[in-house]
């Protein structure tokens, strides 16, 4: 039903019209602008902004039905206006007085045009929809949707679609642009016949209509919950797309060429020397899988994935022997100043002994020490490059970059990933630099099939011996006096502890303890210990200095914020206490957890949290408590927070899944899977149709 405005009663919407500057049908270039807030830029995007929910306008209630049950739910009501004037107690309001021979109704108005007051003049009829409350002066309607209709005007036969809006587009706009799409659109099959007849799916034109206007007599419960047929249909179209676009993306990538780097062990054998450590069944495995990729001429774009601690770090470093031997460059890519100098300084020591320099960039780094680490990179002088954003920024050029290894690689946009890759040669005839992506986010195997089809993916599924098992507590806040002296006796048998804080300033929202508060609490409390404050917006230089003296056994507890959450690796910590543990997702907390427990001293993790706890915090507190296997943490996590924010998929460069949900419909993911290949090969034309349809930015996306 229209909104607050005046309706004429023409059965059809005016003939549409194209703007050239925004290339669709019927729209005004301040409507494209408001479209374009919510991700609608073409006729195609218009045509598959599918409604969020229905408004049942089919059923018409006298008022002296409707004010029976006061909030009952949305009604339509058909009366005439009785009165209607602008009242400005308490405030600036129109109020509609209208009756319909059963009762009397108030409509009030906090927000109106002058057109709108013109429009309810007594004596007009209309047709209102809302919920019905009491008021001051009885029962009220608050911003109803309603228009002018004339007696006898027949009820719609269809629910009413509530699409995804932003402020200036009005519902009734939005519904009408969407009517005038549907009606204009190709609607047109792109599924082979054979294979939409062995999903069993409906016809693509018939399911998009049915969505967009479904009749009074739909099942509601199954558009609710998106298991209708129609639903289904754009949901195995979404992931067909999404599967095509990453079939295509990896195909493209096999036809270009890279740096063939061949395997040799010197400098390997000399990192694990370096280091005294022997790879893990598992860690050999994964490696043969990386130098099998190096060793070819077309660039590895390789996913490592591996749970906290197990070994990631080592894998890379024999990855990174692989192609310095021949003479090529690696370049180590870090999302925080933090964890990229712990890296550095674990290849740096390694690496130096077989003779093999690595440098340092970073932003804290001054311009004359900036200049000298890009002058080595540059020469050919230094090997290795570890560092943050920094790397690929403008001024650093490599001479023969041939390996990018970019760690907790979801941290980062899918643009500062092709902008390390592309200080790599552009010789076409020697190629692009290998690509091998970290994360410590352990990927369940259907965001895997959803988001990483066009990626080889390579687990760590075993932790080094001599890693101690993590007990995990849970205590709340009450009890806080009991982990203060557990962190002493640690501390004083000769362990170290971490104590980590959420935030670094006040809030009294949140009721946080802060960092800096924490620290000095702590540090008042144990007037025995060495405690020391990391967080994020210290300087590089005193964080390095901080960590530095936690790694040496100076400082017997580090406070600290989630700055630690990954990359800090002191085996003597065997302690670690998570403040408002129940604020913090499942992942940071695994994270997290993995500091301690790197030793062989019995490590342990206290979580200690404020109640009350809602339904979500007690879900995810019960999860890090029963299980340690980031794989199963991994697997519940996607189902609390979704794909997206799990592995960072909005800032990644996948394309986004708006209606289907990898783990709600694994049957039409695993069937998009088997699908997309032979529609590659055997309906190359319907394939780049439904592309067009659904992703036309693929490539674009997915170019990382």
């Amino acid at each position: 039903m229209p909104g607050a405005s005046r309706n004429n009663n023409s059965a059809a919407d005016p003939a549409p019209r194209t703007i050239e500057a925004t290339g669709l049908p019927g729209i005004t270039p301040a409507q494209a602008k408001l479209l374009g807030r919510i991700g609608i830029r073409r006729l195609a995007d218009l045509v598959l902004h599918l409604p969020l929910r229905y408004d049942d306008e089919t059923r018409l209630s006298t008022i002296a039905e409707a004010t029976r049950v006061l909030g009952g739910g949305a009604v339509v009501v058909e009366c005439v206006v009785r009165e209607a004037e602008v009242r400005f107690k308490p405030r600036r309001t129109l109020v509609v007085t209208v009756a319909d021979g059963t009762g009397e109704l108030t409509l009030r108005f906090l927000n109106f045009y002058p057109s709108q007051q013109r429009a309810l003049e007594p004596g007009v009829r209309i047709r209102v929809a809302g919920e019905i409350r009491g008021g001051f002066i009885g029962a009220e309607m608050v911003h109803p949707r309603w228009r002018a209709v004339a007696e006898g005007t027949p009820m719609p036969d269809r629910l009413t679609p509530v699409y995804p809006t932003t402020q200036g587009l009005s519902q009734p706009v939005l519904q009408r642009l969407v009517r005038r799409a549907v009606a204009q659109a190709d609607l047109g099959e792109t599924l082979p016949g054979r294979l939409l007849d062995g999903l069993a799916l409906p016809p693509f034109g018939q399911s998009l209509r049915l969505l967009h206007e479904p009749p009074a007599s739909i099942d509601q419960a199954c558009l609710t919950d998106r298991t209708h047929p129609a639903w289904r249909r754009m949901k195995f179209d979404e992931l067909l797309a999404q599967q095509l676009s990453m079939r295509m993306h990896r195909d493209s990538r096999l036809a270009r060429r890279a740096p063939p780097l061949p395997l040799s062990t010197r400098v390997a054998r000399e990192v694990l020397a370096t280091a005294g450590l022997e790879p893990t069944r598992a860690q050999a495995r994964v490696l043969a899988e990386i130098s099998a990729d190096l060793a070819r001429a077309q660039p590895m774009q390789r996913l490592l994935q591996g749970d906290v601690g197990s070994g990631k770090t080592l894998v890379a470093a024999l990855a990174a022997a692989q192609a310095v031997e021949p003479g090529a460059q690696v370049a180590v890519m870090a999302p925080t100043e933090l964890l990229a100098e712990q890296t550095f300084r674990k290849f740096e020591g390694w690496f130096a002994p077989a003779g093999i320099e690595v440098a340092w960039l970073a932003g804290s780094l001054t311009k004359k020490k900036r200049e000298a680490a890009c002058a080595r990179l540059s020469s050919g002088e230094a090997s290795i490059a570890v560092g943050t954003h920094a790397l690929f920024q403008q001024g650093v050029d490599f001479q023969r970059l041939a390996l990018a290894i970019v760690d907790e690689q979801h941290r980062f946009g899918v643009n500062q990933r092709i902008a390390l890759r592309g200080k790599g040669s552009v010789d076409p005839a020697v190629g692009e630099a290998h690509l091998l992506m970290m994360t410590a986010t352990p990927i369940p195997r259907t965001l895997a099939m959803a988001c990483y089809a066009d990626l080889d993916v390579s687990t760590i599924d075993e932790l080094p011996p001599g890693r101690s098992p993590i007990a995990t507590r849970l205590v709340g806040e009450h009890r806080r006096d009991e982990v203060i002296q557990r962190v002493r006796d640690a501390c004083m048998q000769g362990q170290q502890a971490y104590w980590v804080c959420p935030l670094i300033e006040e809030s009294e929202a949140l009721q946080l303890q802060t960092a800096v508060d924490t620290h000095a609490a702590l540090c008042a409390t144990f007037p025995e210990l060495a405690v020391g404050l990391v967080h994020g917006r210290q300087k590089a230089a005193e964080k390095a200095e901080t960590m530095a003296a936690f790694q040496q056994g100076a400082l017997q507890l580090l406070v600290a914020t989630t700055v630690i959450e990954v990359g800090v690796d002191v085996p003597n910590a065997s302690l670690m206490v998570i403040e408002h543990a129940e604020r913090m997702g499942l992942a940071q907390l695994h994270q997290l957890r993995g500091r301690v427990g790197r030793g062989s001293a019995k490590s342990s993790c206290i979580l200690l949290y404020q109640g009350p706890l809602s339904q979500l915090a007690r879900e995810r507190l019960k999860v890090i408590y029963e299980s340690s296997d980031g794989f199963e943490i991994a697997r519940r996590d996607l189902e609390l927070r979704g794909p997206g924010e799990l592995m960072g998929a909005r800032q990644s460069g996948l394309p986004m899944l708006r209606f289907a949900d990898p783990m709600a419909d694994t049957d039409l993911l695993e069937a998009a899977v088997d699908a997309a290949g032979p529609m590659l090969s055997d309906h190359p034309e319907a394939a780049r149709r439904h592309l067009a349809r659904w992703l036309p930015e693929a490539l674009e996306w997915l170019n990382g």
